[in-house]
């Protein structure tokens, strides 16, 4: 339908075309034959005022002989005249002649009759008595042939001085026929032109509504696709679905199925954007090619497919038809020499039972993709089973908007030195000012966060923000450095390294006051990549902290590569202190093992000072908790702490009352 539109379109505009060129080319004709007319005109005045100097010269002043015609012409005179115009007059060169004097007397005519004259009065008498030529054509009929009629002045004498005037009529049957040929002939190649500019002007308006339907379509088509894949795009997506749901109100029965691919992100980074573009290409050929006829695969950006499942029979048919998809999509593709595995999680909403608008589908079935990332892989939207993803999906959503709205808040908490009770850091922990829901913690959105990508954005921002508060407490005297902690993901992206840098270097703060906190299961995400962005990170100067030691699966070769400067003991270890021998004994052991690798000991989720006390005796280098103070912002740690960097109220600290667990609080980046 749309190309038959475009025909019809292109077809009007072409006759449009032809009709605009056909009007200028019908003006350029009238105007080249009235030309022609005025030229004939023309030509047959010109050629009677030659022929009438001719006459008066060469016949009728010789035979005059200075003669003056006011005076009258006597016998002799008009003889000689007569003799000289007789074989003109025979041979029809001349039609009548008539000599007047500047009265208006007729001396002589060469029929001896005065009729006809031209009236003293006229103006083309009073001209040729003033020394003009007037030259008037006068067209033939019927019953009497056309003339030229020429008034000119005689000049019968050597002195140039006119005697009168000489009136003569000249026949233009003859000149008429050959200027009426000349015409024809002129018009015919006139017309012959002006056909030949039609036919190229309707060649020309051809092959440009032509290039233009072209063009057009080129353009349709690259609105409707996306470039990188070939792949119908979000719009004609959203086309297809508007109309199998239409179908589906009839009766017929389909579903729309969200594809994201797994781990997408873990390709993009390491391999580059080339390698990131052609698995897109390779998915969008596999999701094309395992289809049926009616179905279509279209991209809506990034990562993410859809499909359009029409006429798609049972339930049974249609997931069969997915796992058969996915077990092709999954297929081995191998990429700058690095085999890889395509993983994708499939969202499936049935139409028209758990949808009736594409808004409705694309929502529902995105909830089911959701759930799918979930591990699950292929995931039927049922509506009993939605809430849990469309709050992260409405969680994703608020955050997004958190992050342009500036929503998020940076709290604060102290890193101790035991043995002086001196502060040597602030660990920056996230919240989420939520305008609705209140002051939100990390462990309500930083999953959400890192599931959708938003954990880049999300801790930029807090570099960002961290490093302006680290400035204003460095301002009013503070020495503290500030520990940000990042993501596995973050670790995951070559290009992480570099942005860390331009943020140090636009906030002013040298590299070795910031401490980026990785938890150690983040190493095992992707090691070897991982190792590389800590090693370039810390090339820089800045410092590298193990959180959570412990609880991951590092080993000693492992840390030992990868710049780590303070390693972190978890809470969980801290449970048994001081009285449980074997607590005691591993701390012990995770202290010495530290400080073996020339790191750091920090012991975190440290509620009590007997715990401290014990951590202190052991050689804990530094600690933090809520025995010293709960997070906060940065102003408050300074006016709990003073200008010194110790304790100004012990006992306002320790009664404040802990947190439920340090994992609520704790702002994982």
């Amino acid at each position: 339908m749309p190309s038959l539109r475009r025909r019809k379109q292109g077809s009007r505009l072409f006759a449009l075309y032809v009709l605009a060129s056909l009007v200028p080319i019908s003006v350029i004709g009238v105007v080249a034959v009235r030309g022609d007319a005025q030229a004939g005109s023309e030509f047959g005045r010109d050629w009677g005022r030659a022929q009438s100097a001719v006459i008066e010269q060469m016949a009728i002043a010789p035979a005059l002989r200075g003669a003056d015609l006011s005076l009258g012409l006597n016998k002799a005179e008009r003889g000689r005249l007569q003799s000289a115009t007789d074989l003109a007059i025979f041979n029809g060169t001349v039609s009548h002649l008539r000599l007047r004097s500047f009265d208006g007397t007729v001396e002589f005519s060469d029929n001896g009759s005065a009729a006809g004259s031209v009236p003293v009065t006229d103006p083309a008498f009073q001209a040729a008595a003033a020394g003009r030529t007037d030259v008037r054509l006068f067209e033939g009929s019927p019953h009497s042939p056309g003339v030229v009629r020429v008034l000119q002045p005689v000049i019968a004498a050597a002195n140039g001085m006119a005697t009168g005037v000489l009136e003569v009529y000249l026949p233009y049957d003859a000149i008429a026929t050959k200027v009426q040929a000349e015409t024809r002939t002129e018009m015919i190649r006139v017309a012959l032109s002006l056909v030949g500019l039609f036919a190229l002007l309707a060649l020309i308006s051809y092959w440009t509504t032509r290039a233009l339907r072209q063009s057009a379509a080129t353009h349709e088509y690259e609105s409707l696709h996306d470039s990188m894949t070939g792949l119908p795009n979000r719009e004609l997506f959203r086309r297809t679905a508007e109309d199998a749901l239409d179908r589906g109100r009839r009766g017929e029965q389909g579903a729309v199925v969200l594809i994201d691919l797994d781990h997408f992100k873990e390709v993009n980074d390491p391999l580059g954007h080339h390698a990131g573009d052609e698995l897109l290409r390779i998915v969008g050929r596999r999701l094309r090619g395992s289809l049926r006829t009616d179905d279509m695969v279209a991209r809506l950006g990034g990562d993410e497919f859809a499909m359009v499942l029409p006429r798609g029979g049972d339930r049974d048919e249609t997931l069969a038809l997915l796992y058969r998809i996915r077990d092709e999509l999954g297929e081995e593709v191998v990429l700058d020499g690095v085999s890889l595995s395509v993983e994708a999680s499939f969202g499936v909403c049935f139409y028209p039972e758990s949808a009736e608008t594409v808004e409705d589908l694309l929502q529902h079935a995105d909830a089911a993709m959701y759930r799918g990332k979930q591990g699950r892989g292929i995931v039927v939207y049922e509506a009993a089973t939605a809430h849990h993803a469309t709050h992260a999906l409405l969680i994703q959503r608020e955050l997004r908007r958190a992050l342009d709205r500036d929503e998020l808040v940076l709290h604060y908490q102290p890193k101790v030195k035991l043995s002086s009770g001196r502060v040597t850091c602030l660990e920056a922990l996230v919240r989420w000012q939520q305008p609705e829901r209140g002051l939100l913690l990390p462990s309500e959105f930083l999953l959400v966060a890192e599931r959708c990508e938003l954990i880049e954005p999300l801790t930029t921002w807090v570099l960002r923000r961290a490093l302006a508060d680290y400035a204003a407490w460095t301002a009013a005297g503070h020495d503290w450095m500030v520990a940000v902690n990042v993501s596995a993901r973050n670790l995951t992206s070559p290009d992480f390294a570099v942005s860390v840098g331009r943020i140090l270097h636009e906030a002013g703060v040298p590299p070795n006051r910031l401490r980026l906190e990785v938890s150690e299961a983040a190493l095992t995400f992707d090691a070897e990549l991982a190792k590389q962005v800590i090693g370039a990170l810390a090339d820089q100067g800045i410092s590298i902290s193990m959180d959570h030691f412990g609880m991951g699966l590092t080993d000693l070769a492992q840390m030992c590569t990868t710049y780590v400067s303070e390693i972190k003991i978890d809470r969980t270890f801290l449970g048994g202190l001081p009285g449980n021998e074997r607590d005691r004994a591993i701390v012990r052991s995770v202290i010495d093992l530290g400080h073996g690798l020339g790191c750091l000991v920090t012991a975190q989720g440290v509620d009590s000072q007997d715990v401290a006390d014990a951590l202190k005796d052991a050689g804990c280098d530094d600690a933090q908790g809520h025995l010293w103070l709960r997070p906060g912002p940065w102003t408050e740690v300074a006016r709990m702490f003073g200008a010194t960097g110790t304790p100004t109220d012990t006992t306002t600290m320790t009664a404040m009352p802990p947190q439920t667990t340090r994992g609520s609080e704790k702002a994982s980046r």
